[in-house]
């Protein structure tokens, strides 16, 4: 395939972005525990700057290829995947990035695969190697995640016998094929909301929050929403009862894409089906989906409880942070008031959410898929605990059926603001760890200054 030479350079910008950021995490990112560096040695500083440099040069390959994408020539859907592979390549060996997570996924399979009861105890209960690589915050914590994603990390653990970089490969690729079915549903989606295909792919898949998170992060996530977008791909056509069953798995990985249903239910209304057969087929596909799915799986149904999983006292979800601004000042006050007030918070954010979702549904009644992905943000932005990734929950499907490209221009901002927002560990940062991170983004704007005050410059014998 030939590339004009505009879509070319951006491949390659964003293509040393990538490889900065896989060269970097081989000393900054968030390692096996035998490996971890010091933060203030030099290897971990220069690992750090490195990856915050690829992470300005990706965003940057990423907003020019969007412009690209608006200009007067934009380039094939098809093209842009070629694009995303190879932005994607030098992630797929690289260490994990930006979290920690992917450890606790290897460490819960593992101990679904010894059939102990992964909703009831942490990781400690496991003990062994792979519960030291799990965060210590988590180690005491049952799994928040359902059935579908632990039966696939039970038999990963299996396949592997508990050896970590085997582990670490495998959940990589269950990553990139969670993204794969992204790739795959975003113009097929876009086309039925009437929106542009390639713009979709662009903001859905292209988008650095995919790359930095769910390629290098290996978060489930990717899983979670390929299948929900393969499920609206089906629910759309003749076969909505298969849409049904892929989406509750999709709620199986992740809970948060059970609100697909919704739209599942409304894109077989909007088809010509009655609203009550399409309830109950809908119904019917979900609870045989979660029967068979849980059965499989082996862990029983604590899944449904460990909803109430608890979230980091520090996490700077917006109830979270009203809820310790709140608590602090009841405290100054001398009021004993004051451990209520972060629950009072999360369950105000939880009637927001509510109140958001059914204002969504009942009174805007946009396009289903583009309801679904407002409604998905809903849920990260009003919810008790928030990461940049989560924001891919409603970016997704806000790509592939927002009706303006006014929308699309926000959440691309929202996106650049969210990839700069966490450290390739994955832990809190220190003054130092921020400077250098700042040094690498500063470098990075530098370069490309130049770089372009150089593609600027006349040629030697010419006149600007």
């Amino acid at each position: 395939m030939a590339f004009p030479v505009d879509l070319r350079r951006r491949q390659v910008l964003g293509l040393a972005g990538t490889a900065s950021l896989a060269l970097g995490g081989e000393t900054a990112g968030a390692l096996p525990v035998q490996d971890l560096l010091a933060p203030a040695s030099v290897r971990a500083a220069l690992g750090l700057v490195g990856v915050y440099f690829g992470v300005v040069l990706l965003i940057a390959a990423w907003v020019l290829l969007g412009r690209l994408v608006r200009g007067p020539r934009p380039p094939t859907p098809r093209s842009l995947l070629l694009v995303l592979a190879v932005w994607t390549a030098p992630l797929l060996l690289a260490p994990p990035l930006f979290s920690r997570d992917v450890y606790s996924y290897l460490a819960q399979g593992a101990m679904v695969d010894a059939h102990m009861d992964v909703y009831a105890h942490g990781p400690a209960q496991l003990g062994g190697p792979l519960a030291d690589e799990v965060a210590p915050m988590w180690r005491h914590t049952g799994a928040p995640y359902g059935p579908a994603f632990l039966a696939l990390a039970s038999a990963l653990s299996g396949l592997t016998r508990g050896e970590l970089p085997a582990g670490l490969l495998g959940m990589r690729l269950m990553a990139l094929l969670g993204v794969a079915l992204m790739a795959v549903a975003l113009p097929r989606l876009a086309r039925h909301s009437g929106a542009d295909p390639a713009a979709a792919l662009w903001l859905g898949a292209l988008n650095p929050l995919v790359l930095l998170h769910l390629v290098a992060g290996a978060h489930n996530d990717a899983l979670m929403l390929g299948l929900l977008g393969l499920g609206l791909v089906a629910a759309r056509g003749r076969a909505p009862a298969v849409g049904a069953v892929l989406v509750t798995l999709a709620a199986l990985v992740k809970a948060p894409a059970a609100l697909g249903l919704l739209a599942v239910v409304a894109l077989q209304a909007r088809s010509g089906r009655r609203p009550l057969p399409a309830v109950l087929t809908t119904a019917a596909a979900a609870a045989g989906t979660t029967v068979a799915a849980t059965a499989v799986a082996g862990t029983g149904y604590g899944w449904i409880g460990a909803l109430n999983t608890p979230v980091s006292t520090q996490n700077w979800a917006l109830t979270s942070l009203l809820g310790r601004a709140t608590g602090a000042l009841l405290d100054h006050l001398g009021s004993g008031l004051a451990p209520f007030a972060v629950p009072a918070w999360h369950l105000l954010g939880i009637a927001a959410t509510a109140a958001a979702v059914l204002l969504i549904w009942l009174r805007l009644r946009p396009g289903p898929v583009y309801a679904l992905g407002l409604s998905l943000l809903a849920v990260a932005v009003f919810g008790p605990a928030i990461r940049p990734w989560y924001v891919l929950w409603g970016l997704f499907l806000i790509a592939a059926g927002a009706p303006s490209t006014s929308v699309r221009h926000r959440v691309a901002a929202l996106a650049v603001v969210l990839a700069l927002a966490v450290l390739p560990s994955g832990g809190p940062a220190d003054p130092g760890q921020l400077v250098l991170a700042v040094s690498g983004g500063v470098l990075g704007v530098v370069v490309l200054w130049q770089a372009h005050q150089a593609a600027q410059a006349p040629a030697p014998g010419r006149t600007a």
